[in-house]
């Protein structure tokens, strides 16, 4: 596994995703927003859920299902990055003196459940009964959880060239992109095939990038959104990097509107074959601006790469990387259904082959539209996954594909 791919939709072969735990259940109607999360779901329909879409990848592509614990738990047993790992989770909360502490009383299981669903100061006292928490009370998070890690696309993407580790912009996510990478660059199976695209080495607070906003559009060519989350200057950085490597000729920025409902790029659009996208109609049309960076001149270690506004829409850039390009809209582009079936992500469908889709089956308008242009459409139950606001692909971030 070298940890490249060359594109959405190659047959999918292996893909890292992370079953919902006890974090979920950290959610109340008064923390949410403050965790980043738009509902309560109920934990153990959740699972479920998640559990039959795994399954699914499973039975219908053959590909290696690897769970974030599990890689969690290996790399873990490395003293050394436990212990770092803990400490950077209990500076929020002043707390980074009792990281050792922490280890001697729990199991190497126990801290990997602490890094992912958070630690509160009454659970960490029965362990210490001689905790001084200092000014906070007992039902406060000597580390906060991370509901939002079962959406797997974020922290990470893998590009032709190479993976670019996410820069969350959001401090309350930044824990899970941390997690990620240590588990690449530490775990037996990874380490020795991690090139990074991003960050640049030596850059200690990096601008924001996430996984979302990275989409493949063709072997010389890919797009990366100015959006909500990410940040013009990770762009450049990356685009710089992977110009460099010189297995792509071309990157694209694509300037979203500063709104929640276009949070990254994979929400405009998706896509599914060589010649085929699914999007959002009102989404694309909101694109703002589209540049392209081109590499200029390499000298020595030197790159100097081009940037270039476009004078022309989206739709004309994707046309001009994908011959032939059908576009499919969501709902068949009818606004009340293309509307509703936005909400629950109807464009971030989950390819695991050419023309081969995994989506909530909640959206039934879109997937008839997609049955009805030939593409093999495979439902997912919903009810409770997509009170998170993010789709199959959130869900899934895809480690080896086959070559197209």
């Amino acid at each position: 596994m070298n940890l490249r791919i060359n594109s959405e939709f190659g047959t999918l072969k292996a893909v890292l995703m992370h079953r919902p735990g006890k974090e979920i259940d950290r959610l109340t109607p008064y923390n949410k927003e403050f965790l980043l999360f738009e509902d309560v779901p109920y934990l153990e329909a959740l699972q479920k859920e998640h559990d039959a879409f795994s399954n699914l990848i499973k039975e219908s592509t053959g590909a290696q299902v690897y769970q974030l614990r599990e890689l969690l738990i290996r790399v873990l047993y490395d003293q050394d990055i436990l212990l770092q790992l803990m400490r950077d989770s209990l500076k929020r909360s002043g707390l980074s003196h009792i990281a050792e502490d922490i280890l001697e009383r729990y199991s190497t299981a126990e801290c990997a459940g602490i890094l992912t669903a958070g630690l509160k100061i009454h659970e960490l006292k029965r362990k210490l009964p001689n905790l001084n928490p200092g000014e906070l009370m007992d039902f406060a998070f000597a580390i906060p959880p991370c509901p939002n890690l079962y959406f797997q696309r974020d922290p990470m993407a893998l590009t032709p060239g190479g993976i670019i580790f996410s820069s969350m912009k959001m401090e309350g996510r930044q824990r899970e992109a941390d997690l990620l990478r240590t588990i690449f660059e530490n775990h037996p199976e990874f380490k020795d095939h991690v090139k990074t695209m991003y960050p640049i080495n030596g850059h200690d607070n990096p601008p924001s990038i996430e996984g979302g906003d990275v989409i493949i559009l063709s072997h010389e060519a890919v797009a990366i959104g100015n959006s909500e989350r990410t940040d013009e200057k990770a762009i450049y950085h990356a685009a710089k990097a992977l110009l460099a490597e010189g297995t792509v000729q071309r990157v694209y920025e694509v300037h979203l509107p500063k709104k929640r409902q276009y949070m990254h790029l994979d929400t405009v659009f998706t896509v599914l074959d060589e010649n085929l996208v699914l999007t959002y109609p009102d989404a694309i049309n909101s694109v703002l601006q589209t540049s392209l960076y081109t590499l200029k001149e390499v000298n020595g270690d030197k790159v100097t790469i081009k940037r270039e506004v476009l004078k022309e829409s989206l739709l004309t850039v994707l046309e001009r990387e994908i011959p032939h390009l059908e576009v499919l809209a969501t709902a068949d582009g009818n606004p009340d259904y293309s509307q509703r079936e936005q909400w629950f992500d109807g464009a971030n469908v989950f390819a695991i082959g050419p023309r081969r889709v995994i989506s909530y089956n909640r959206n039934i308008h879109t997937n008839r539209a997609l049955r009805n242009t030939g593409v093999e459409v495979l439902e997912i139950p919903s009810s409770e996954l997509s009170r998170g606001l993010g789709g199959p692909r959130c869900m899934t971030m895809p480690l080896s594909r086959s070559k197209v």
